[in-house]
């Protein structure tokens, strides 16, 4: 699958919206892309997924942040046929408590999925969450990385992030 390809189905999806922003951060934004629409659209998600699981190995475990890495690691889990653990924000306060949801063995490699990369913070929060749980967190693999810093906040806490698609190539192809 081609950048292209997904900037196509991120179009497609009606996901990238152009005007005047306020983004999670505080910050603002000409552009936005609307990770709830990408991923609830079939043709967008079952692309994501397929790309996410080109990059994947066979003996790898996902990791979905809460909340927009979820519905990512559980259809990249299924098109891959790996298995996947959820990364909480917060320790819920009922049940279990848990703030890594599925079975996580201490030592597992997993490959964090996020839907979004701006600031890196969320996924970094989410990298040490399962740290803490005992996984060994090197890789992570995003959809989009709007190229404000993310990446560099995410290398700094020791992960290689991959994104499909910057936000340089998503606004050259408008």
């Amino acid at each position: 699958m081609t950048n292209q390809d997904l900037i196509d189905a991120l179009r497609a999806a009606d996901a990238v919206q152009f005007g005047e922003f306020e983004l999670s951060h505080g910050g603002t934004s000409e552009y936005y892309v609307d990770k709830y629409l990408f991923e609830t659209d079939p043709d967008c998600l079952e692309s994501i997924a397929e790309a996410f699981a080109e990059r994947l190995d066979a003996d790898d475990k996902l990791g979905g942040v809460a909340l927009g890495g979820v519905p990512l690691a559980a259809a990249t889990s299924v098109a891959a046929g790996v298995p996947y653990v959820i990364a909480r924000k917060q320790r819920k306060e009922y049940g279990t408590g848990n703030l890594i949801e599925g079975r996580l063995e201490a030592g597992e490699e997993v490959v964090v999925v996020e839907d979004i990369v701006t600031t890196g913070t969320s996924l970094v929060e989410a990298v040490e969450a399962l740290r803490e749980a005992g996984a060994t967190v090197e890789r992570a693999l995003v959809v989009v990385d709007r190229e404000e810093g993310g990446r560099e906040t995410v290398e700094d806490a020791g992960v290689e992030m991959d994104s499909l698609v910057t936000a340089s190539e998503l606004l050259e192809s408008q």
